[in-house]
C-alpha cells in the first residue's frame, strides 16, 4: 500500500518538472549553438563554453550545499575538450565571467530542482553525440558522450534520489522553482552570446 501510494507521488514530482521547464526546455534546444543543422567545431566551442560559464557557479554553489546532491566533475570534461587538438585556434582566450549567484539559504528541494536540468543536460548531450560524432572528427566530443555506458544508469540513479527527497508539494515547488532558474540562466547566457554574435 504504501510503496502504491509513493509511486503516485513520484510520478507527481517528475511531471511537474517537466510542465514547469516545458516552455524554457524548448526555448533553449532551439537556441543552442549546436541547434544548427550544419553546426561546426567552431559551434562545439561556443556551446563548450555556454556550458563551462553556466556550470561553473552552479558546481561550486552546490559543493558548498548539504543535501546529499549528486556530484559530478562536468567542468574538467568541458576543459579537456576545449583543449583538443583539433580545436587549435578556435577556443577564444579569456577569462569566464562570473556567471550568476545562487541563493546560499536556498532549500535541499530547490537545489535539487537544479540538478534535474543539470543532470538532464547529458541526456540531450547523447543525443547530439550520436548526429554529430562523424562529422566533428577527429574531436572525440568526449562532453557530450558521456559515460561509456551512456546517461540511462546515472538518470535512473538520479531520479531515485530525486523522488526520495522531494516529496511534499511545498517540495515539488521548490524544486520547480530550481529548475526554472536554472533553465532561465543557461538562457540568459544562450542569448547573450547570440546579440554578441549578431553585433560582431
Amino acid at each position: 500500500m504504501n510503496s502504491t501510494n509513493r509511486g503516485a507521488g513520484d510520478a507527481d514530482v517528475l511531471a511537474a518538472l517537466r510542465q514547469a521547464t516545458a516552455s524554457r526546455h524548448a526555448a533553449l534546444d532551439a537556441g543552442l549553438p549546436l541547434s544548427a543543422e550544419a553546426a561546426s567545431l567552431a559551434d562545439y566551442v561556443s556551446h563548450l563554453i555556454l556550458l563551462r560559464d553556466w556550470l561553473a557557479p552552479l558546481q561550486a554553489w552546490l559543493a558548498g550545499g548539504d543535501a546529499g546532491l549528486p556530484g559530478a566533475d562536468r567542468l574538467a570534461l568541458i576543459a579537456a575538450d576545449l583543449s583538443h587538438p583539433s580545436l587549435h585556434g578556435l577556443v577564444p582566450p579569456g577569462a569566464q565571467p562570473g556567471g550568476r549567484q545562487w541563493p546560499a539559504l536556498a532549500s535541499a528541494a530547490y537545489r535539487w530542482g537544479v540538478c534535474y536540468v543539470i543532470e538532464g543536460s547529458q541526456l540531450g548531450g547523447t543525443v547530439l553525440y550520436q548526429r554529430l560524432r562523424e562529422r566533428l572528427a577527429p574531436h572525440p566530443l568526449s562532453y557530450l558522450r558521456g559515460a561509456p555506458e551512456g546517461p540511462g544508469p546515472r538518470w535512473r540513479a538520479f531520479l531515485q534520489a530525486l523522488r526520495e527527497n522531494v516529496r511534499s508539494g511545498a517540495e515539488i515547488g521548490e524544486a520547480c522553482a530550481g529548475a526554472c532558474d536554472a533553465f532561465d540562466a543557461m538562457l540568459a547566457l544562450a542569448f547573450a552570446e547570440a546579440s554578441a554574435d549578431s553585433v560582431v
